[in-house]
């Protein structure tokens, strides 16, 4: 038994810092890695060693396993923990750890290759009689293969990376007319997020819940199960929520999936945490999915029903130790949600969000536990993942944990950049959630655009805004005028002073007059509407009750959240100095991130919905589309380059009546 002492976590954000915390426990050394991007992020600041790596994206950076081993070697450490993404799943980086006389806190090189090429693992698990989802995975990957292949299975069938994961390189293809763009922007997506544009094709299997099996085997070949999480609620076949047990399976249908995960992990002699995932139907019939060769975003829910650090025993295997416990010792005890709480916008088809955290400040409680990688004061970056923390609650039952989990986001704000929060709570409210009803199809069929779009701000939250748009003037005020005293703010010889704040949000203009009616209190006109809001300290009050607001004043910007909507303001006189104006020809890019696609030249005429180029942001492939018809007058962007939020890409002159 080799003992670890010192631990480099090969990762970033909270999953960083969920290893770390556990390492340390165990008297271990951390140590962190960092791009330029992350200089300064929470995981580098809590360990007791960081080592620059590279410059932000993850392909200079994170994703680098020379870099990894480097730093390894400079700072003393003698075992890498590659969390989940980046290298986790890379059987070369495990190689290369074990041939650098490191540990790898994780399974073999060759379970990870054997379960890492989707196409190979569907065929080990066919042999080793694991019920598999009817599809093509043969080596020829010419588009006539898969339009023959693709008729054979019968649509609609998947698209999927055969070196993928977490939802990157999957495409649901309704019809044959669909399959040639499913294909070219699977094999783009999965060649930048794996190295590798390898495809295969599945059957669909339309309304399937989710369910996966948390398995753990030991060097000695000793393999146990540790119950079901189910992940059915997914947007882009990225999992948003996840809970342990699924509502959905039955203690013998627990015990069938539990002993086809574990027949799946000896047929490739797994070692360590692993995840079988499968499809479930309607009748209960089940199939595998694939095998996720790390520990998975959502092992949170399997720890708080089972009591197990999956970390640390990750550690002790890793070391050598035996499991130390059979499959009679594993009990499941309540009911534990995790939410993924994501920077990203829900109303615009969940495109992924950046910016600054003006404000987090994570909910604590009973049952409740937060794993977040993020704090006040830090930019998101266009380089990784939009996932920002996760949000668990554990209760006696599904109901108590479901209830607490809605109290946690609800408790937990989190302001200056977009986010999924609202749209969690608005899942964990729906029937179809409440009562267990949910499958894969749950968010497209019980979330309009309306739902997901961002409601426009009430006359509560403009005048809250106001107010503190006007306390900030007088804060600023009082602060330049030494010597007078804090009690003439808001006084006048000529009785009540009335102020007009003009500002504004993303969607249009505001005016409202403010007039002081004692310390702290004021009267807000929002139209018609009069208003009282008082400040007590942190607290703001609304109409003599506490508003339950959550708020930061950022130099000329205001971000609120008032009954689980954010909210952003800012003065006019800055909006009015930076000229948002534009023509509806321009073309700009919705996020920052790398143009690997461009489908126009100068001249060329386009219709309104034609594709115009392809925007790689936080691993993800965005088609950007002309919104009127004309032709191409102006180019400005290069394949490759990396643009920012709003850059001007190409400039359409509108034909007539589109102007």
């Amino acid at each position: 038994m080799t003992p670890i002492r010192s631990l480099l976590v090969a990762n970033r954000g909270e999953i960083a810092l969920r290893i770390m915390r556990t390492a340390r426990r165990l008297g271990i050394r951390v140590i962190a890695v960092y791009s330029d991007a992350d200089a300064q992020a929470p995981h580098v600041l809590f360990a007791d060693d960081a080592v620059r790596i590279g410059p932000g994206p993850a392909a200079e950076s994170y994703l680098l396993a020379e870099r990894i081993l480097e730093a390894a070697r400079t700072s003393g450490a003698n075992a890498i923990h590659p969390g989940y993404g980046f290298l986790s799943e890379n059987a070369a980086f495990a190689r290369k750890v074990q041939e650098a006389g490191l540990i790898f806190v994780g399974p073999p090189a060759d379970a990870i290759d054997a379960m890492g090429d989707k196409a190979e693992s569907k065929r080990r698990m066919i042999a080793a009689g694991v019920p598999c989802v009817p599809g093509y995975e043969d080596a020829d990957q010419s588009d006539e293969r898969f339009h023959a292949a693709a008729q054979e299975i019968g649509f609609p069938v998947m698209v999927k990376a055969s070196a993928g994961g977490g939802g990157r390189g999957m495409r649901l293809v309704n019809a044959p007319e669909e399959l040639e763009t499913g294909l070219r922007l699977a094999r783009s997506e999965a060649l930048s997020a794996f190295g590798s544009d390898i495809l295969i094709l599945e059957k669909a299997i339309l309304q399937p819940r989710h369910i996966e099996i948390q398995i753990f085997s030991d060097q000695a070949g000793n393999t146990v199960h540790m119950g079901e999480r189910d992940c059915s609620v997914q947007r882009r076949h990225q999992k948003v929520i996840e809970e342990s047990p699924s509502p959905a399976v039955s203690p013998e249908m627990r015990d069938a999936m539990g002993q086809a995960a574990i027949e799946a992990a000896r047929a490739i002699n797994y070692v360590g945490a692993g995840t079988v995932e499968f499809l479930t139907d309607a009748s209960g019939e089940f199939y595998f999915l694939e095998m996720n060769t790390r520990l998975q975003v959502e092992h949170p829910v399997t720890e708080m029903v089972t009591g197990l650090d999956l970390v640390a025993l990750q550690i002790e295997v890793a070391q050598g130790a035996p499991l130390n416990m059979t499959q009679e010792d594993i009990t499941l005890s309540g009911h534990a949600i995790e939410a993924r709480l994501y920077a990203e916008d829900p109303g615009q088809d969940f495109r992924p969000a950046t910016g600054k955290i003006a404000l987090w400040s994570p909910a604590s409680g009973e049952g409740v536990r937060v794993d977040g990688g993020i704090a006040s004061g830090q930019q998101v970056s266009p380089f990784y993942d939009p996932m920002l923390a996760k949000i668990i609650a554990w209760g006696e039952n599904r109901e108590i944990a479901r209830r607490r989990l809605i109290a946690a986001l609800e408790g937990s704000p989190l302001l200056g950049v977009t986010s999924n929060k609202r749209f969690l709570t608005q899942i964990l409210e729906r029937p179809a959630f409440s009562e267990g009803r949910a499958t894969t199809a749950f968010i497209s069929e019980e979330f309009t655009q309306a739902d997901l779009d961002a409601p426009a701000p009430d006359a509560r939250a403009l005048a809250v805004a106001a107010v503190l748009f006007y306390r900030g003037e007088c804060d600023a005020a009082l602060a330049a005028s030494p010597g007078i005293s804090e009690k003439l703010l808001n006084w006048s010889s000529t009785g009540n002073m009335h102020t007009v704040i003009e500002f504004g949000d993303a969607e249009q203009d505001h005016a409202v007059t403010v007039t002081p009616s004692g310390a702290q209190c004021y009267a807000a006109k929002v139209g018609e509407i009069e208003i009282a809001i008082a400040i007590h300290g942190t607290s703001i009050w609304i109409n003599g009750r506490n508003g339950g607001v959550f708020w930061v004043r950022d130099h000329n910007d205001v971000y609120l959240e008032l009954d689980g909507n954010n909210h952003c303001f800012t003065r006019l006189s800055r909006l009015a100095a930076e000229d948002a104006s534009g023509s509806a020809g321009d073309v700009r890019a919705p996020m920052h991130g790398v143009l690997t696609e461009l489908h126009v030249k100068h001249g060329q005429s386009v219709q309104a919905g034609d594709r115009l180029a392809v925007l790689e942001a936080m691993k993800l492939q965005h088609e950007i589309r002309a919104e009127i018809a004309g032709s191409v007058s102006a180019i400005m962007a290069t394949i490759g380059n990396q643009i920012g939020a709003g850059d001007l890409i190409l400039e359409i002159e509108a034909v007539d009546g589109n102007d």
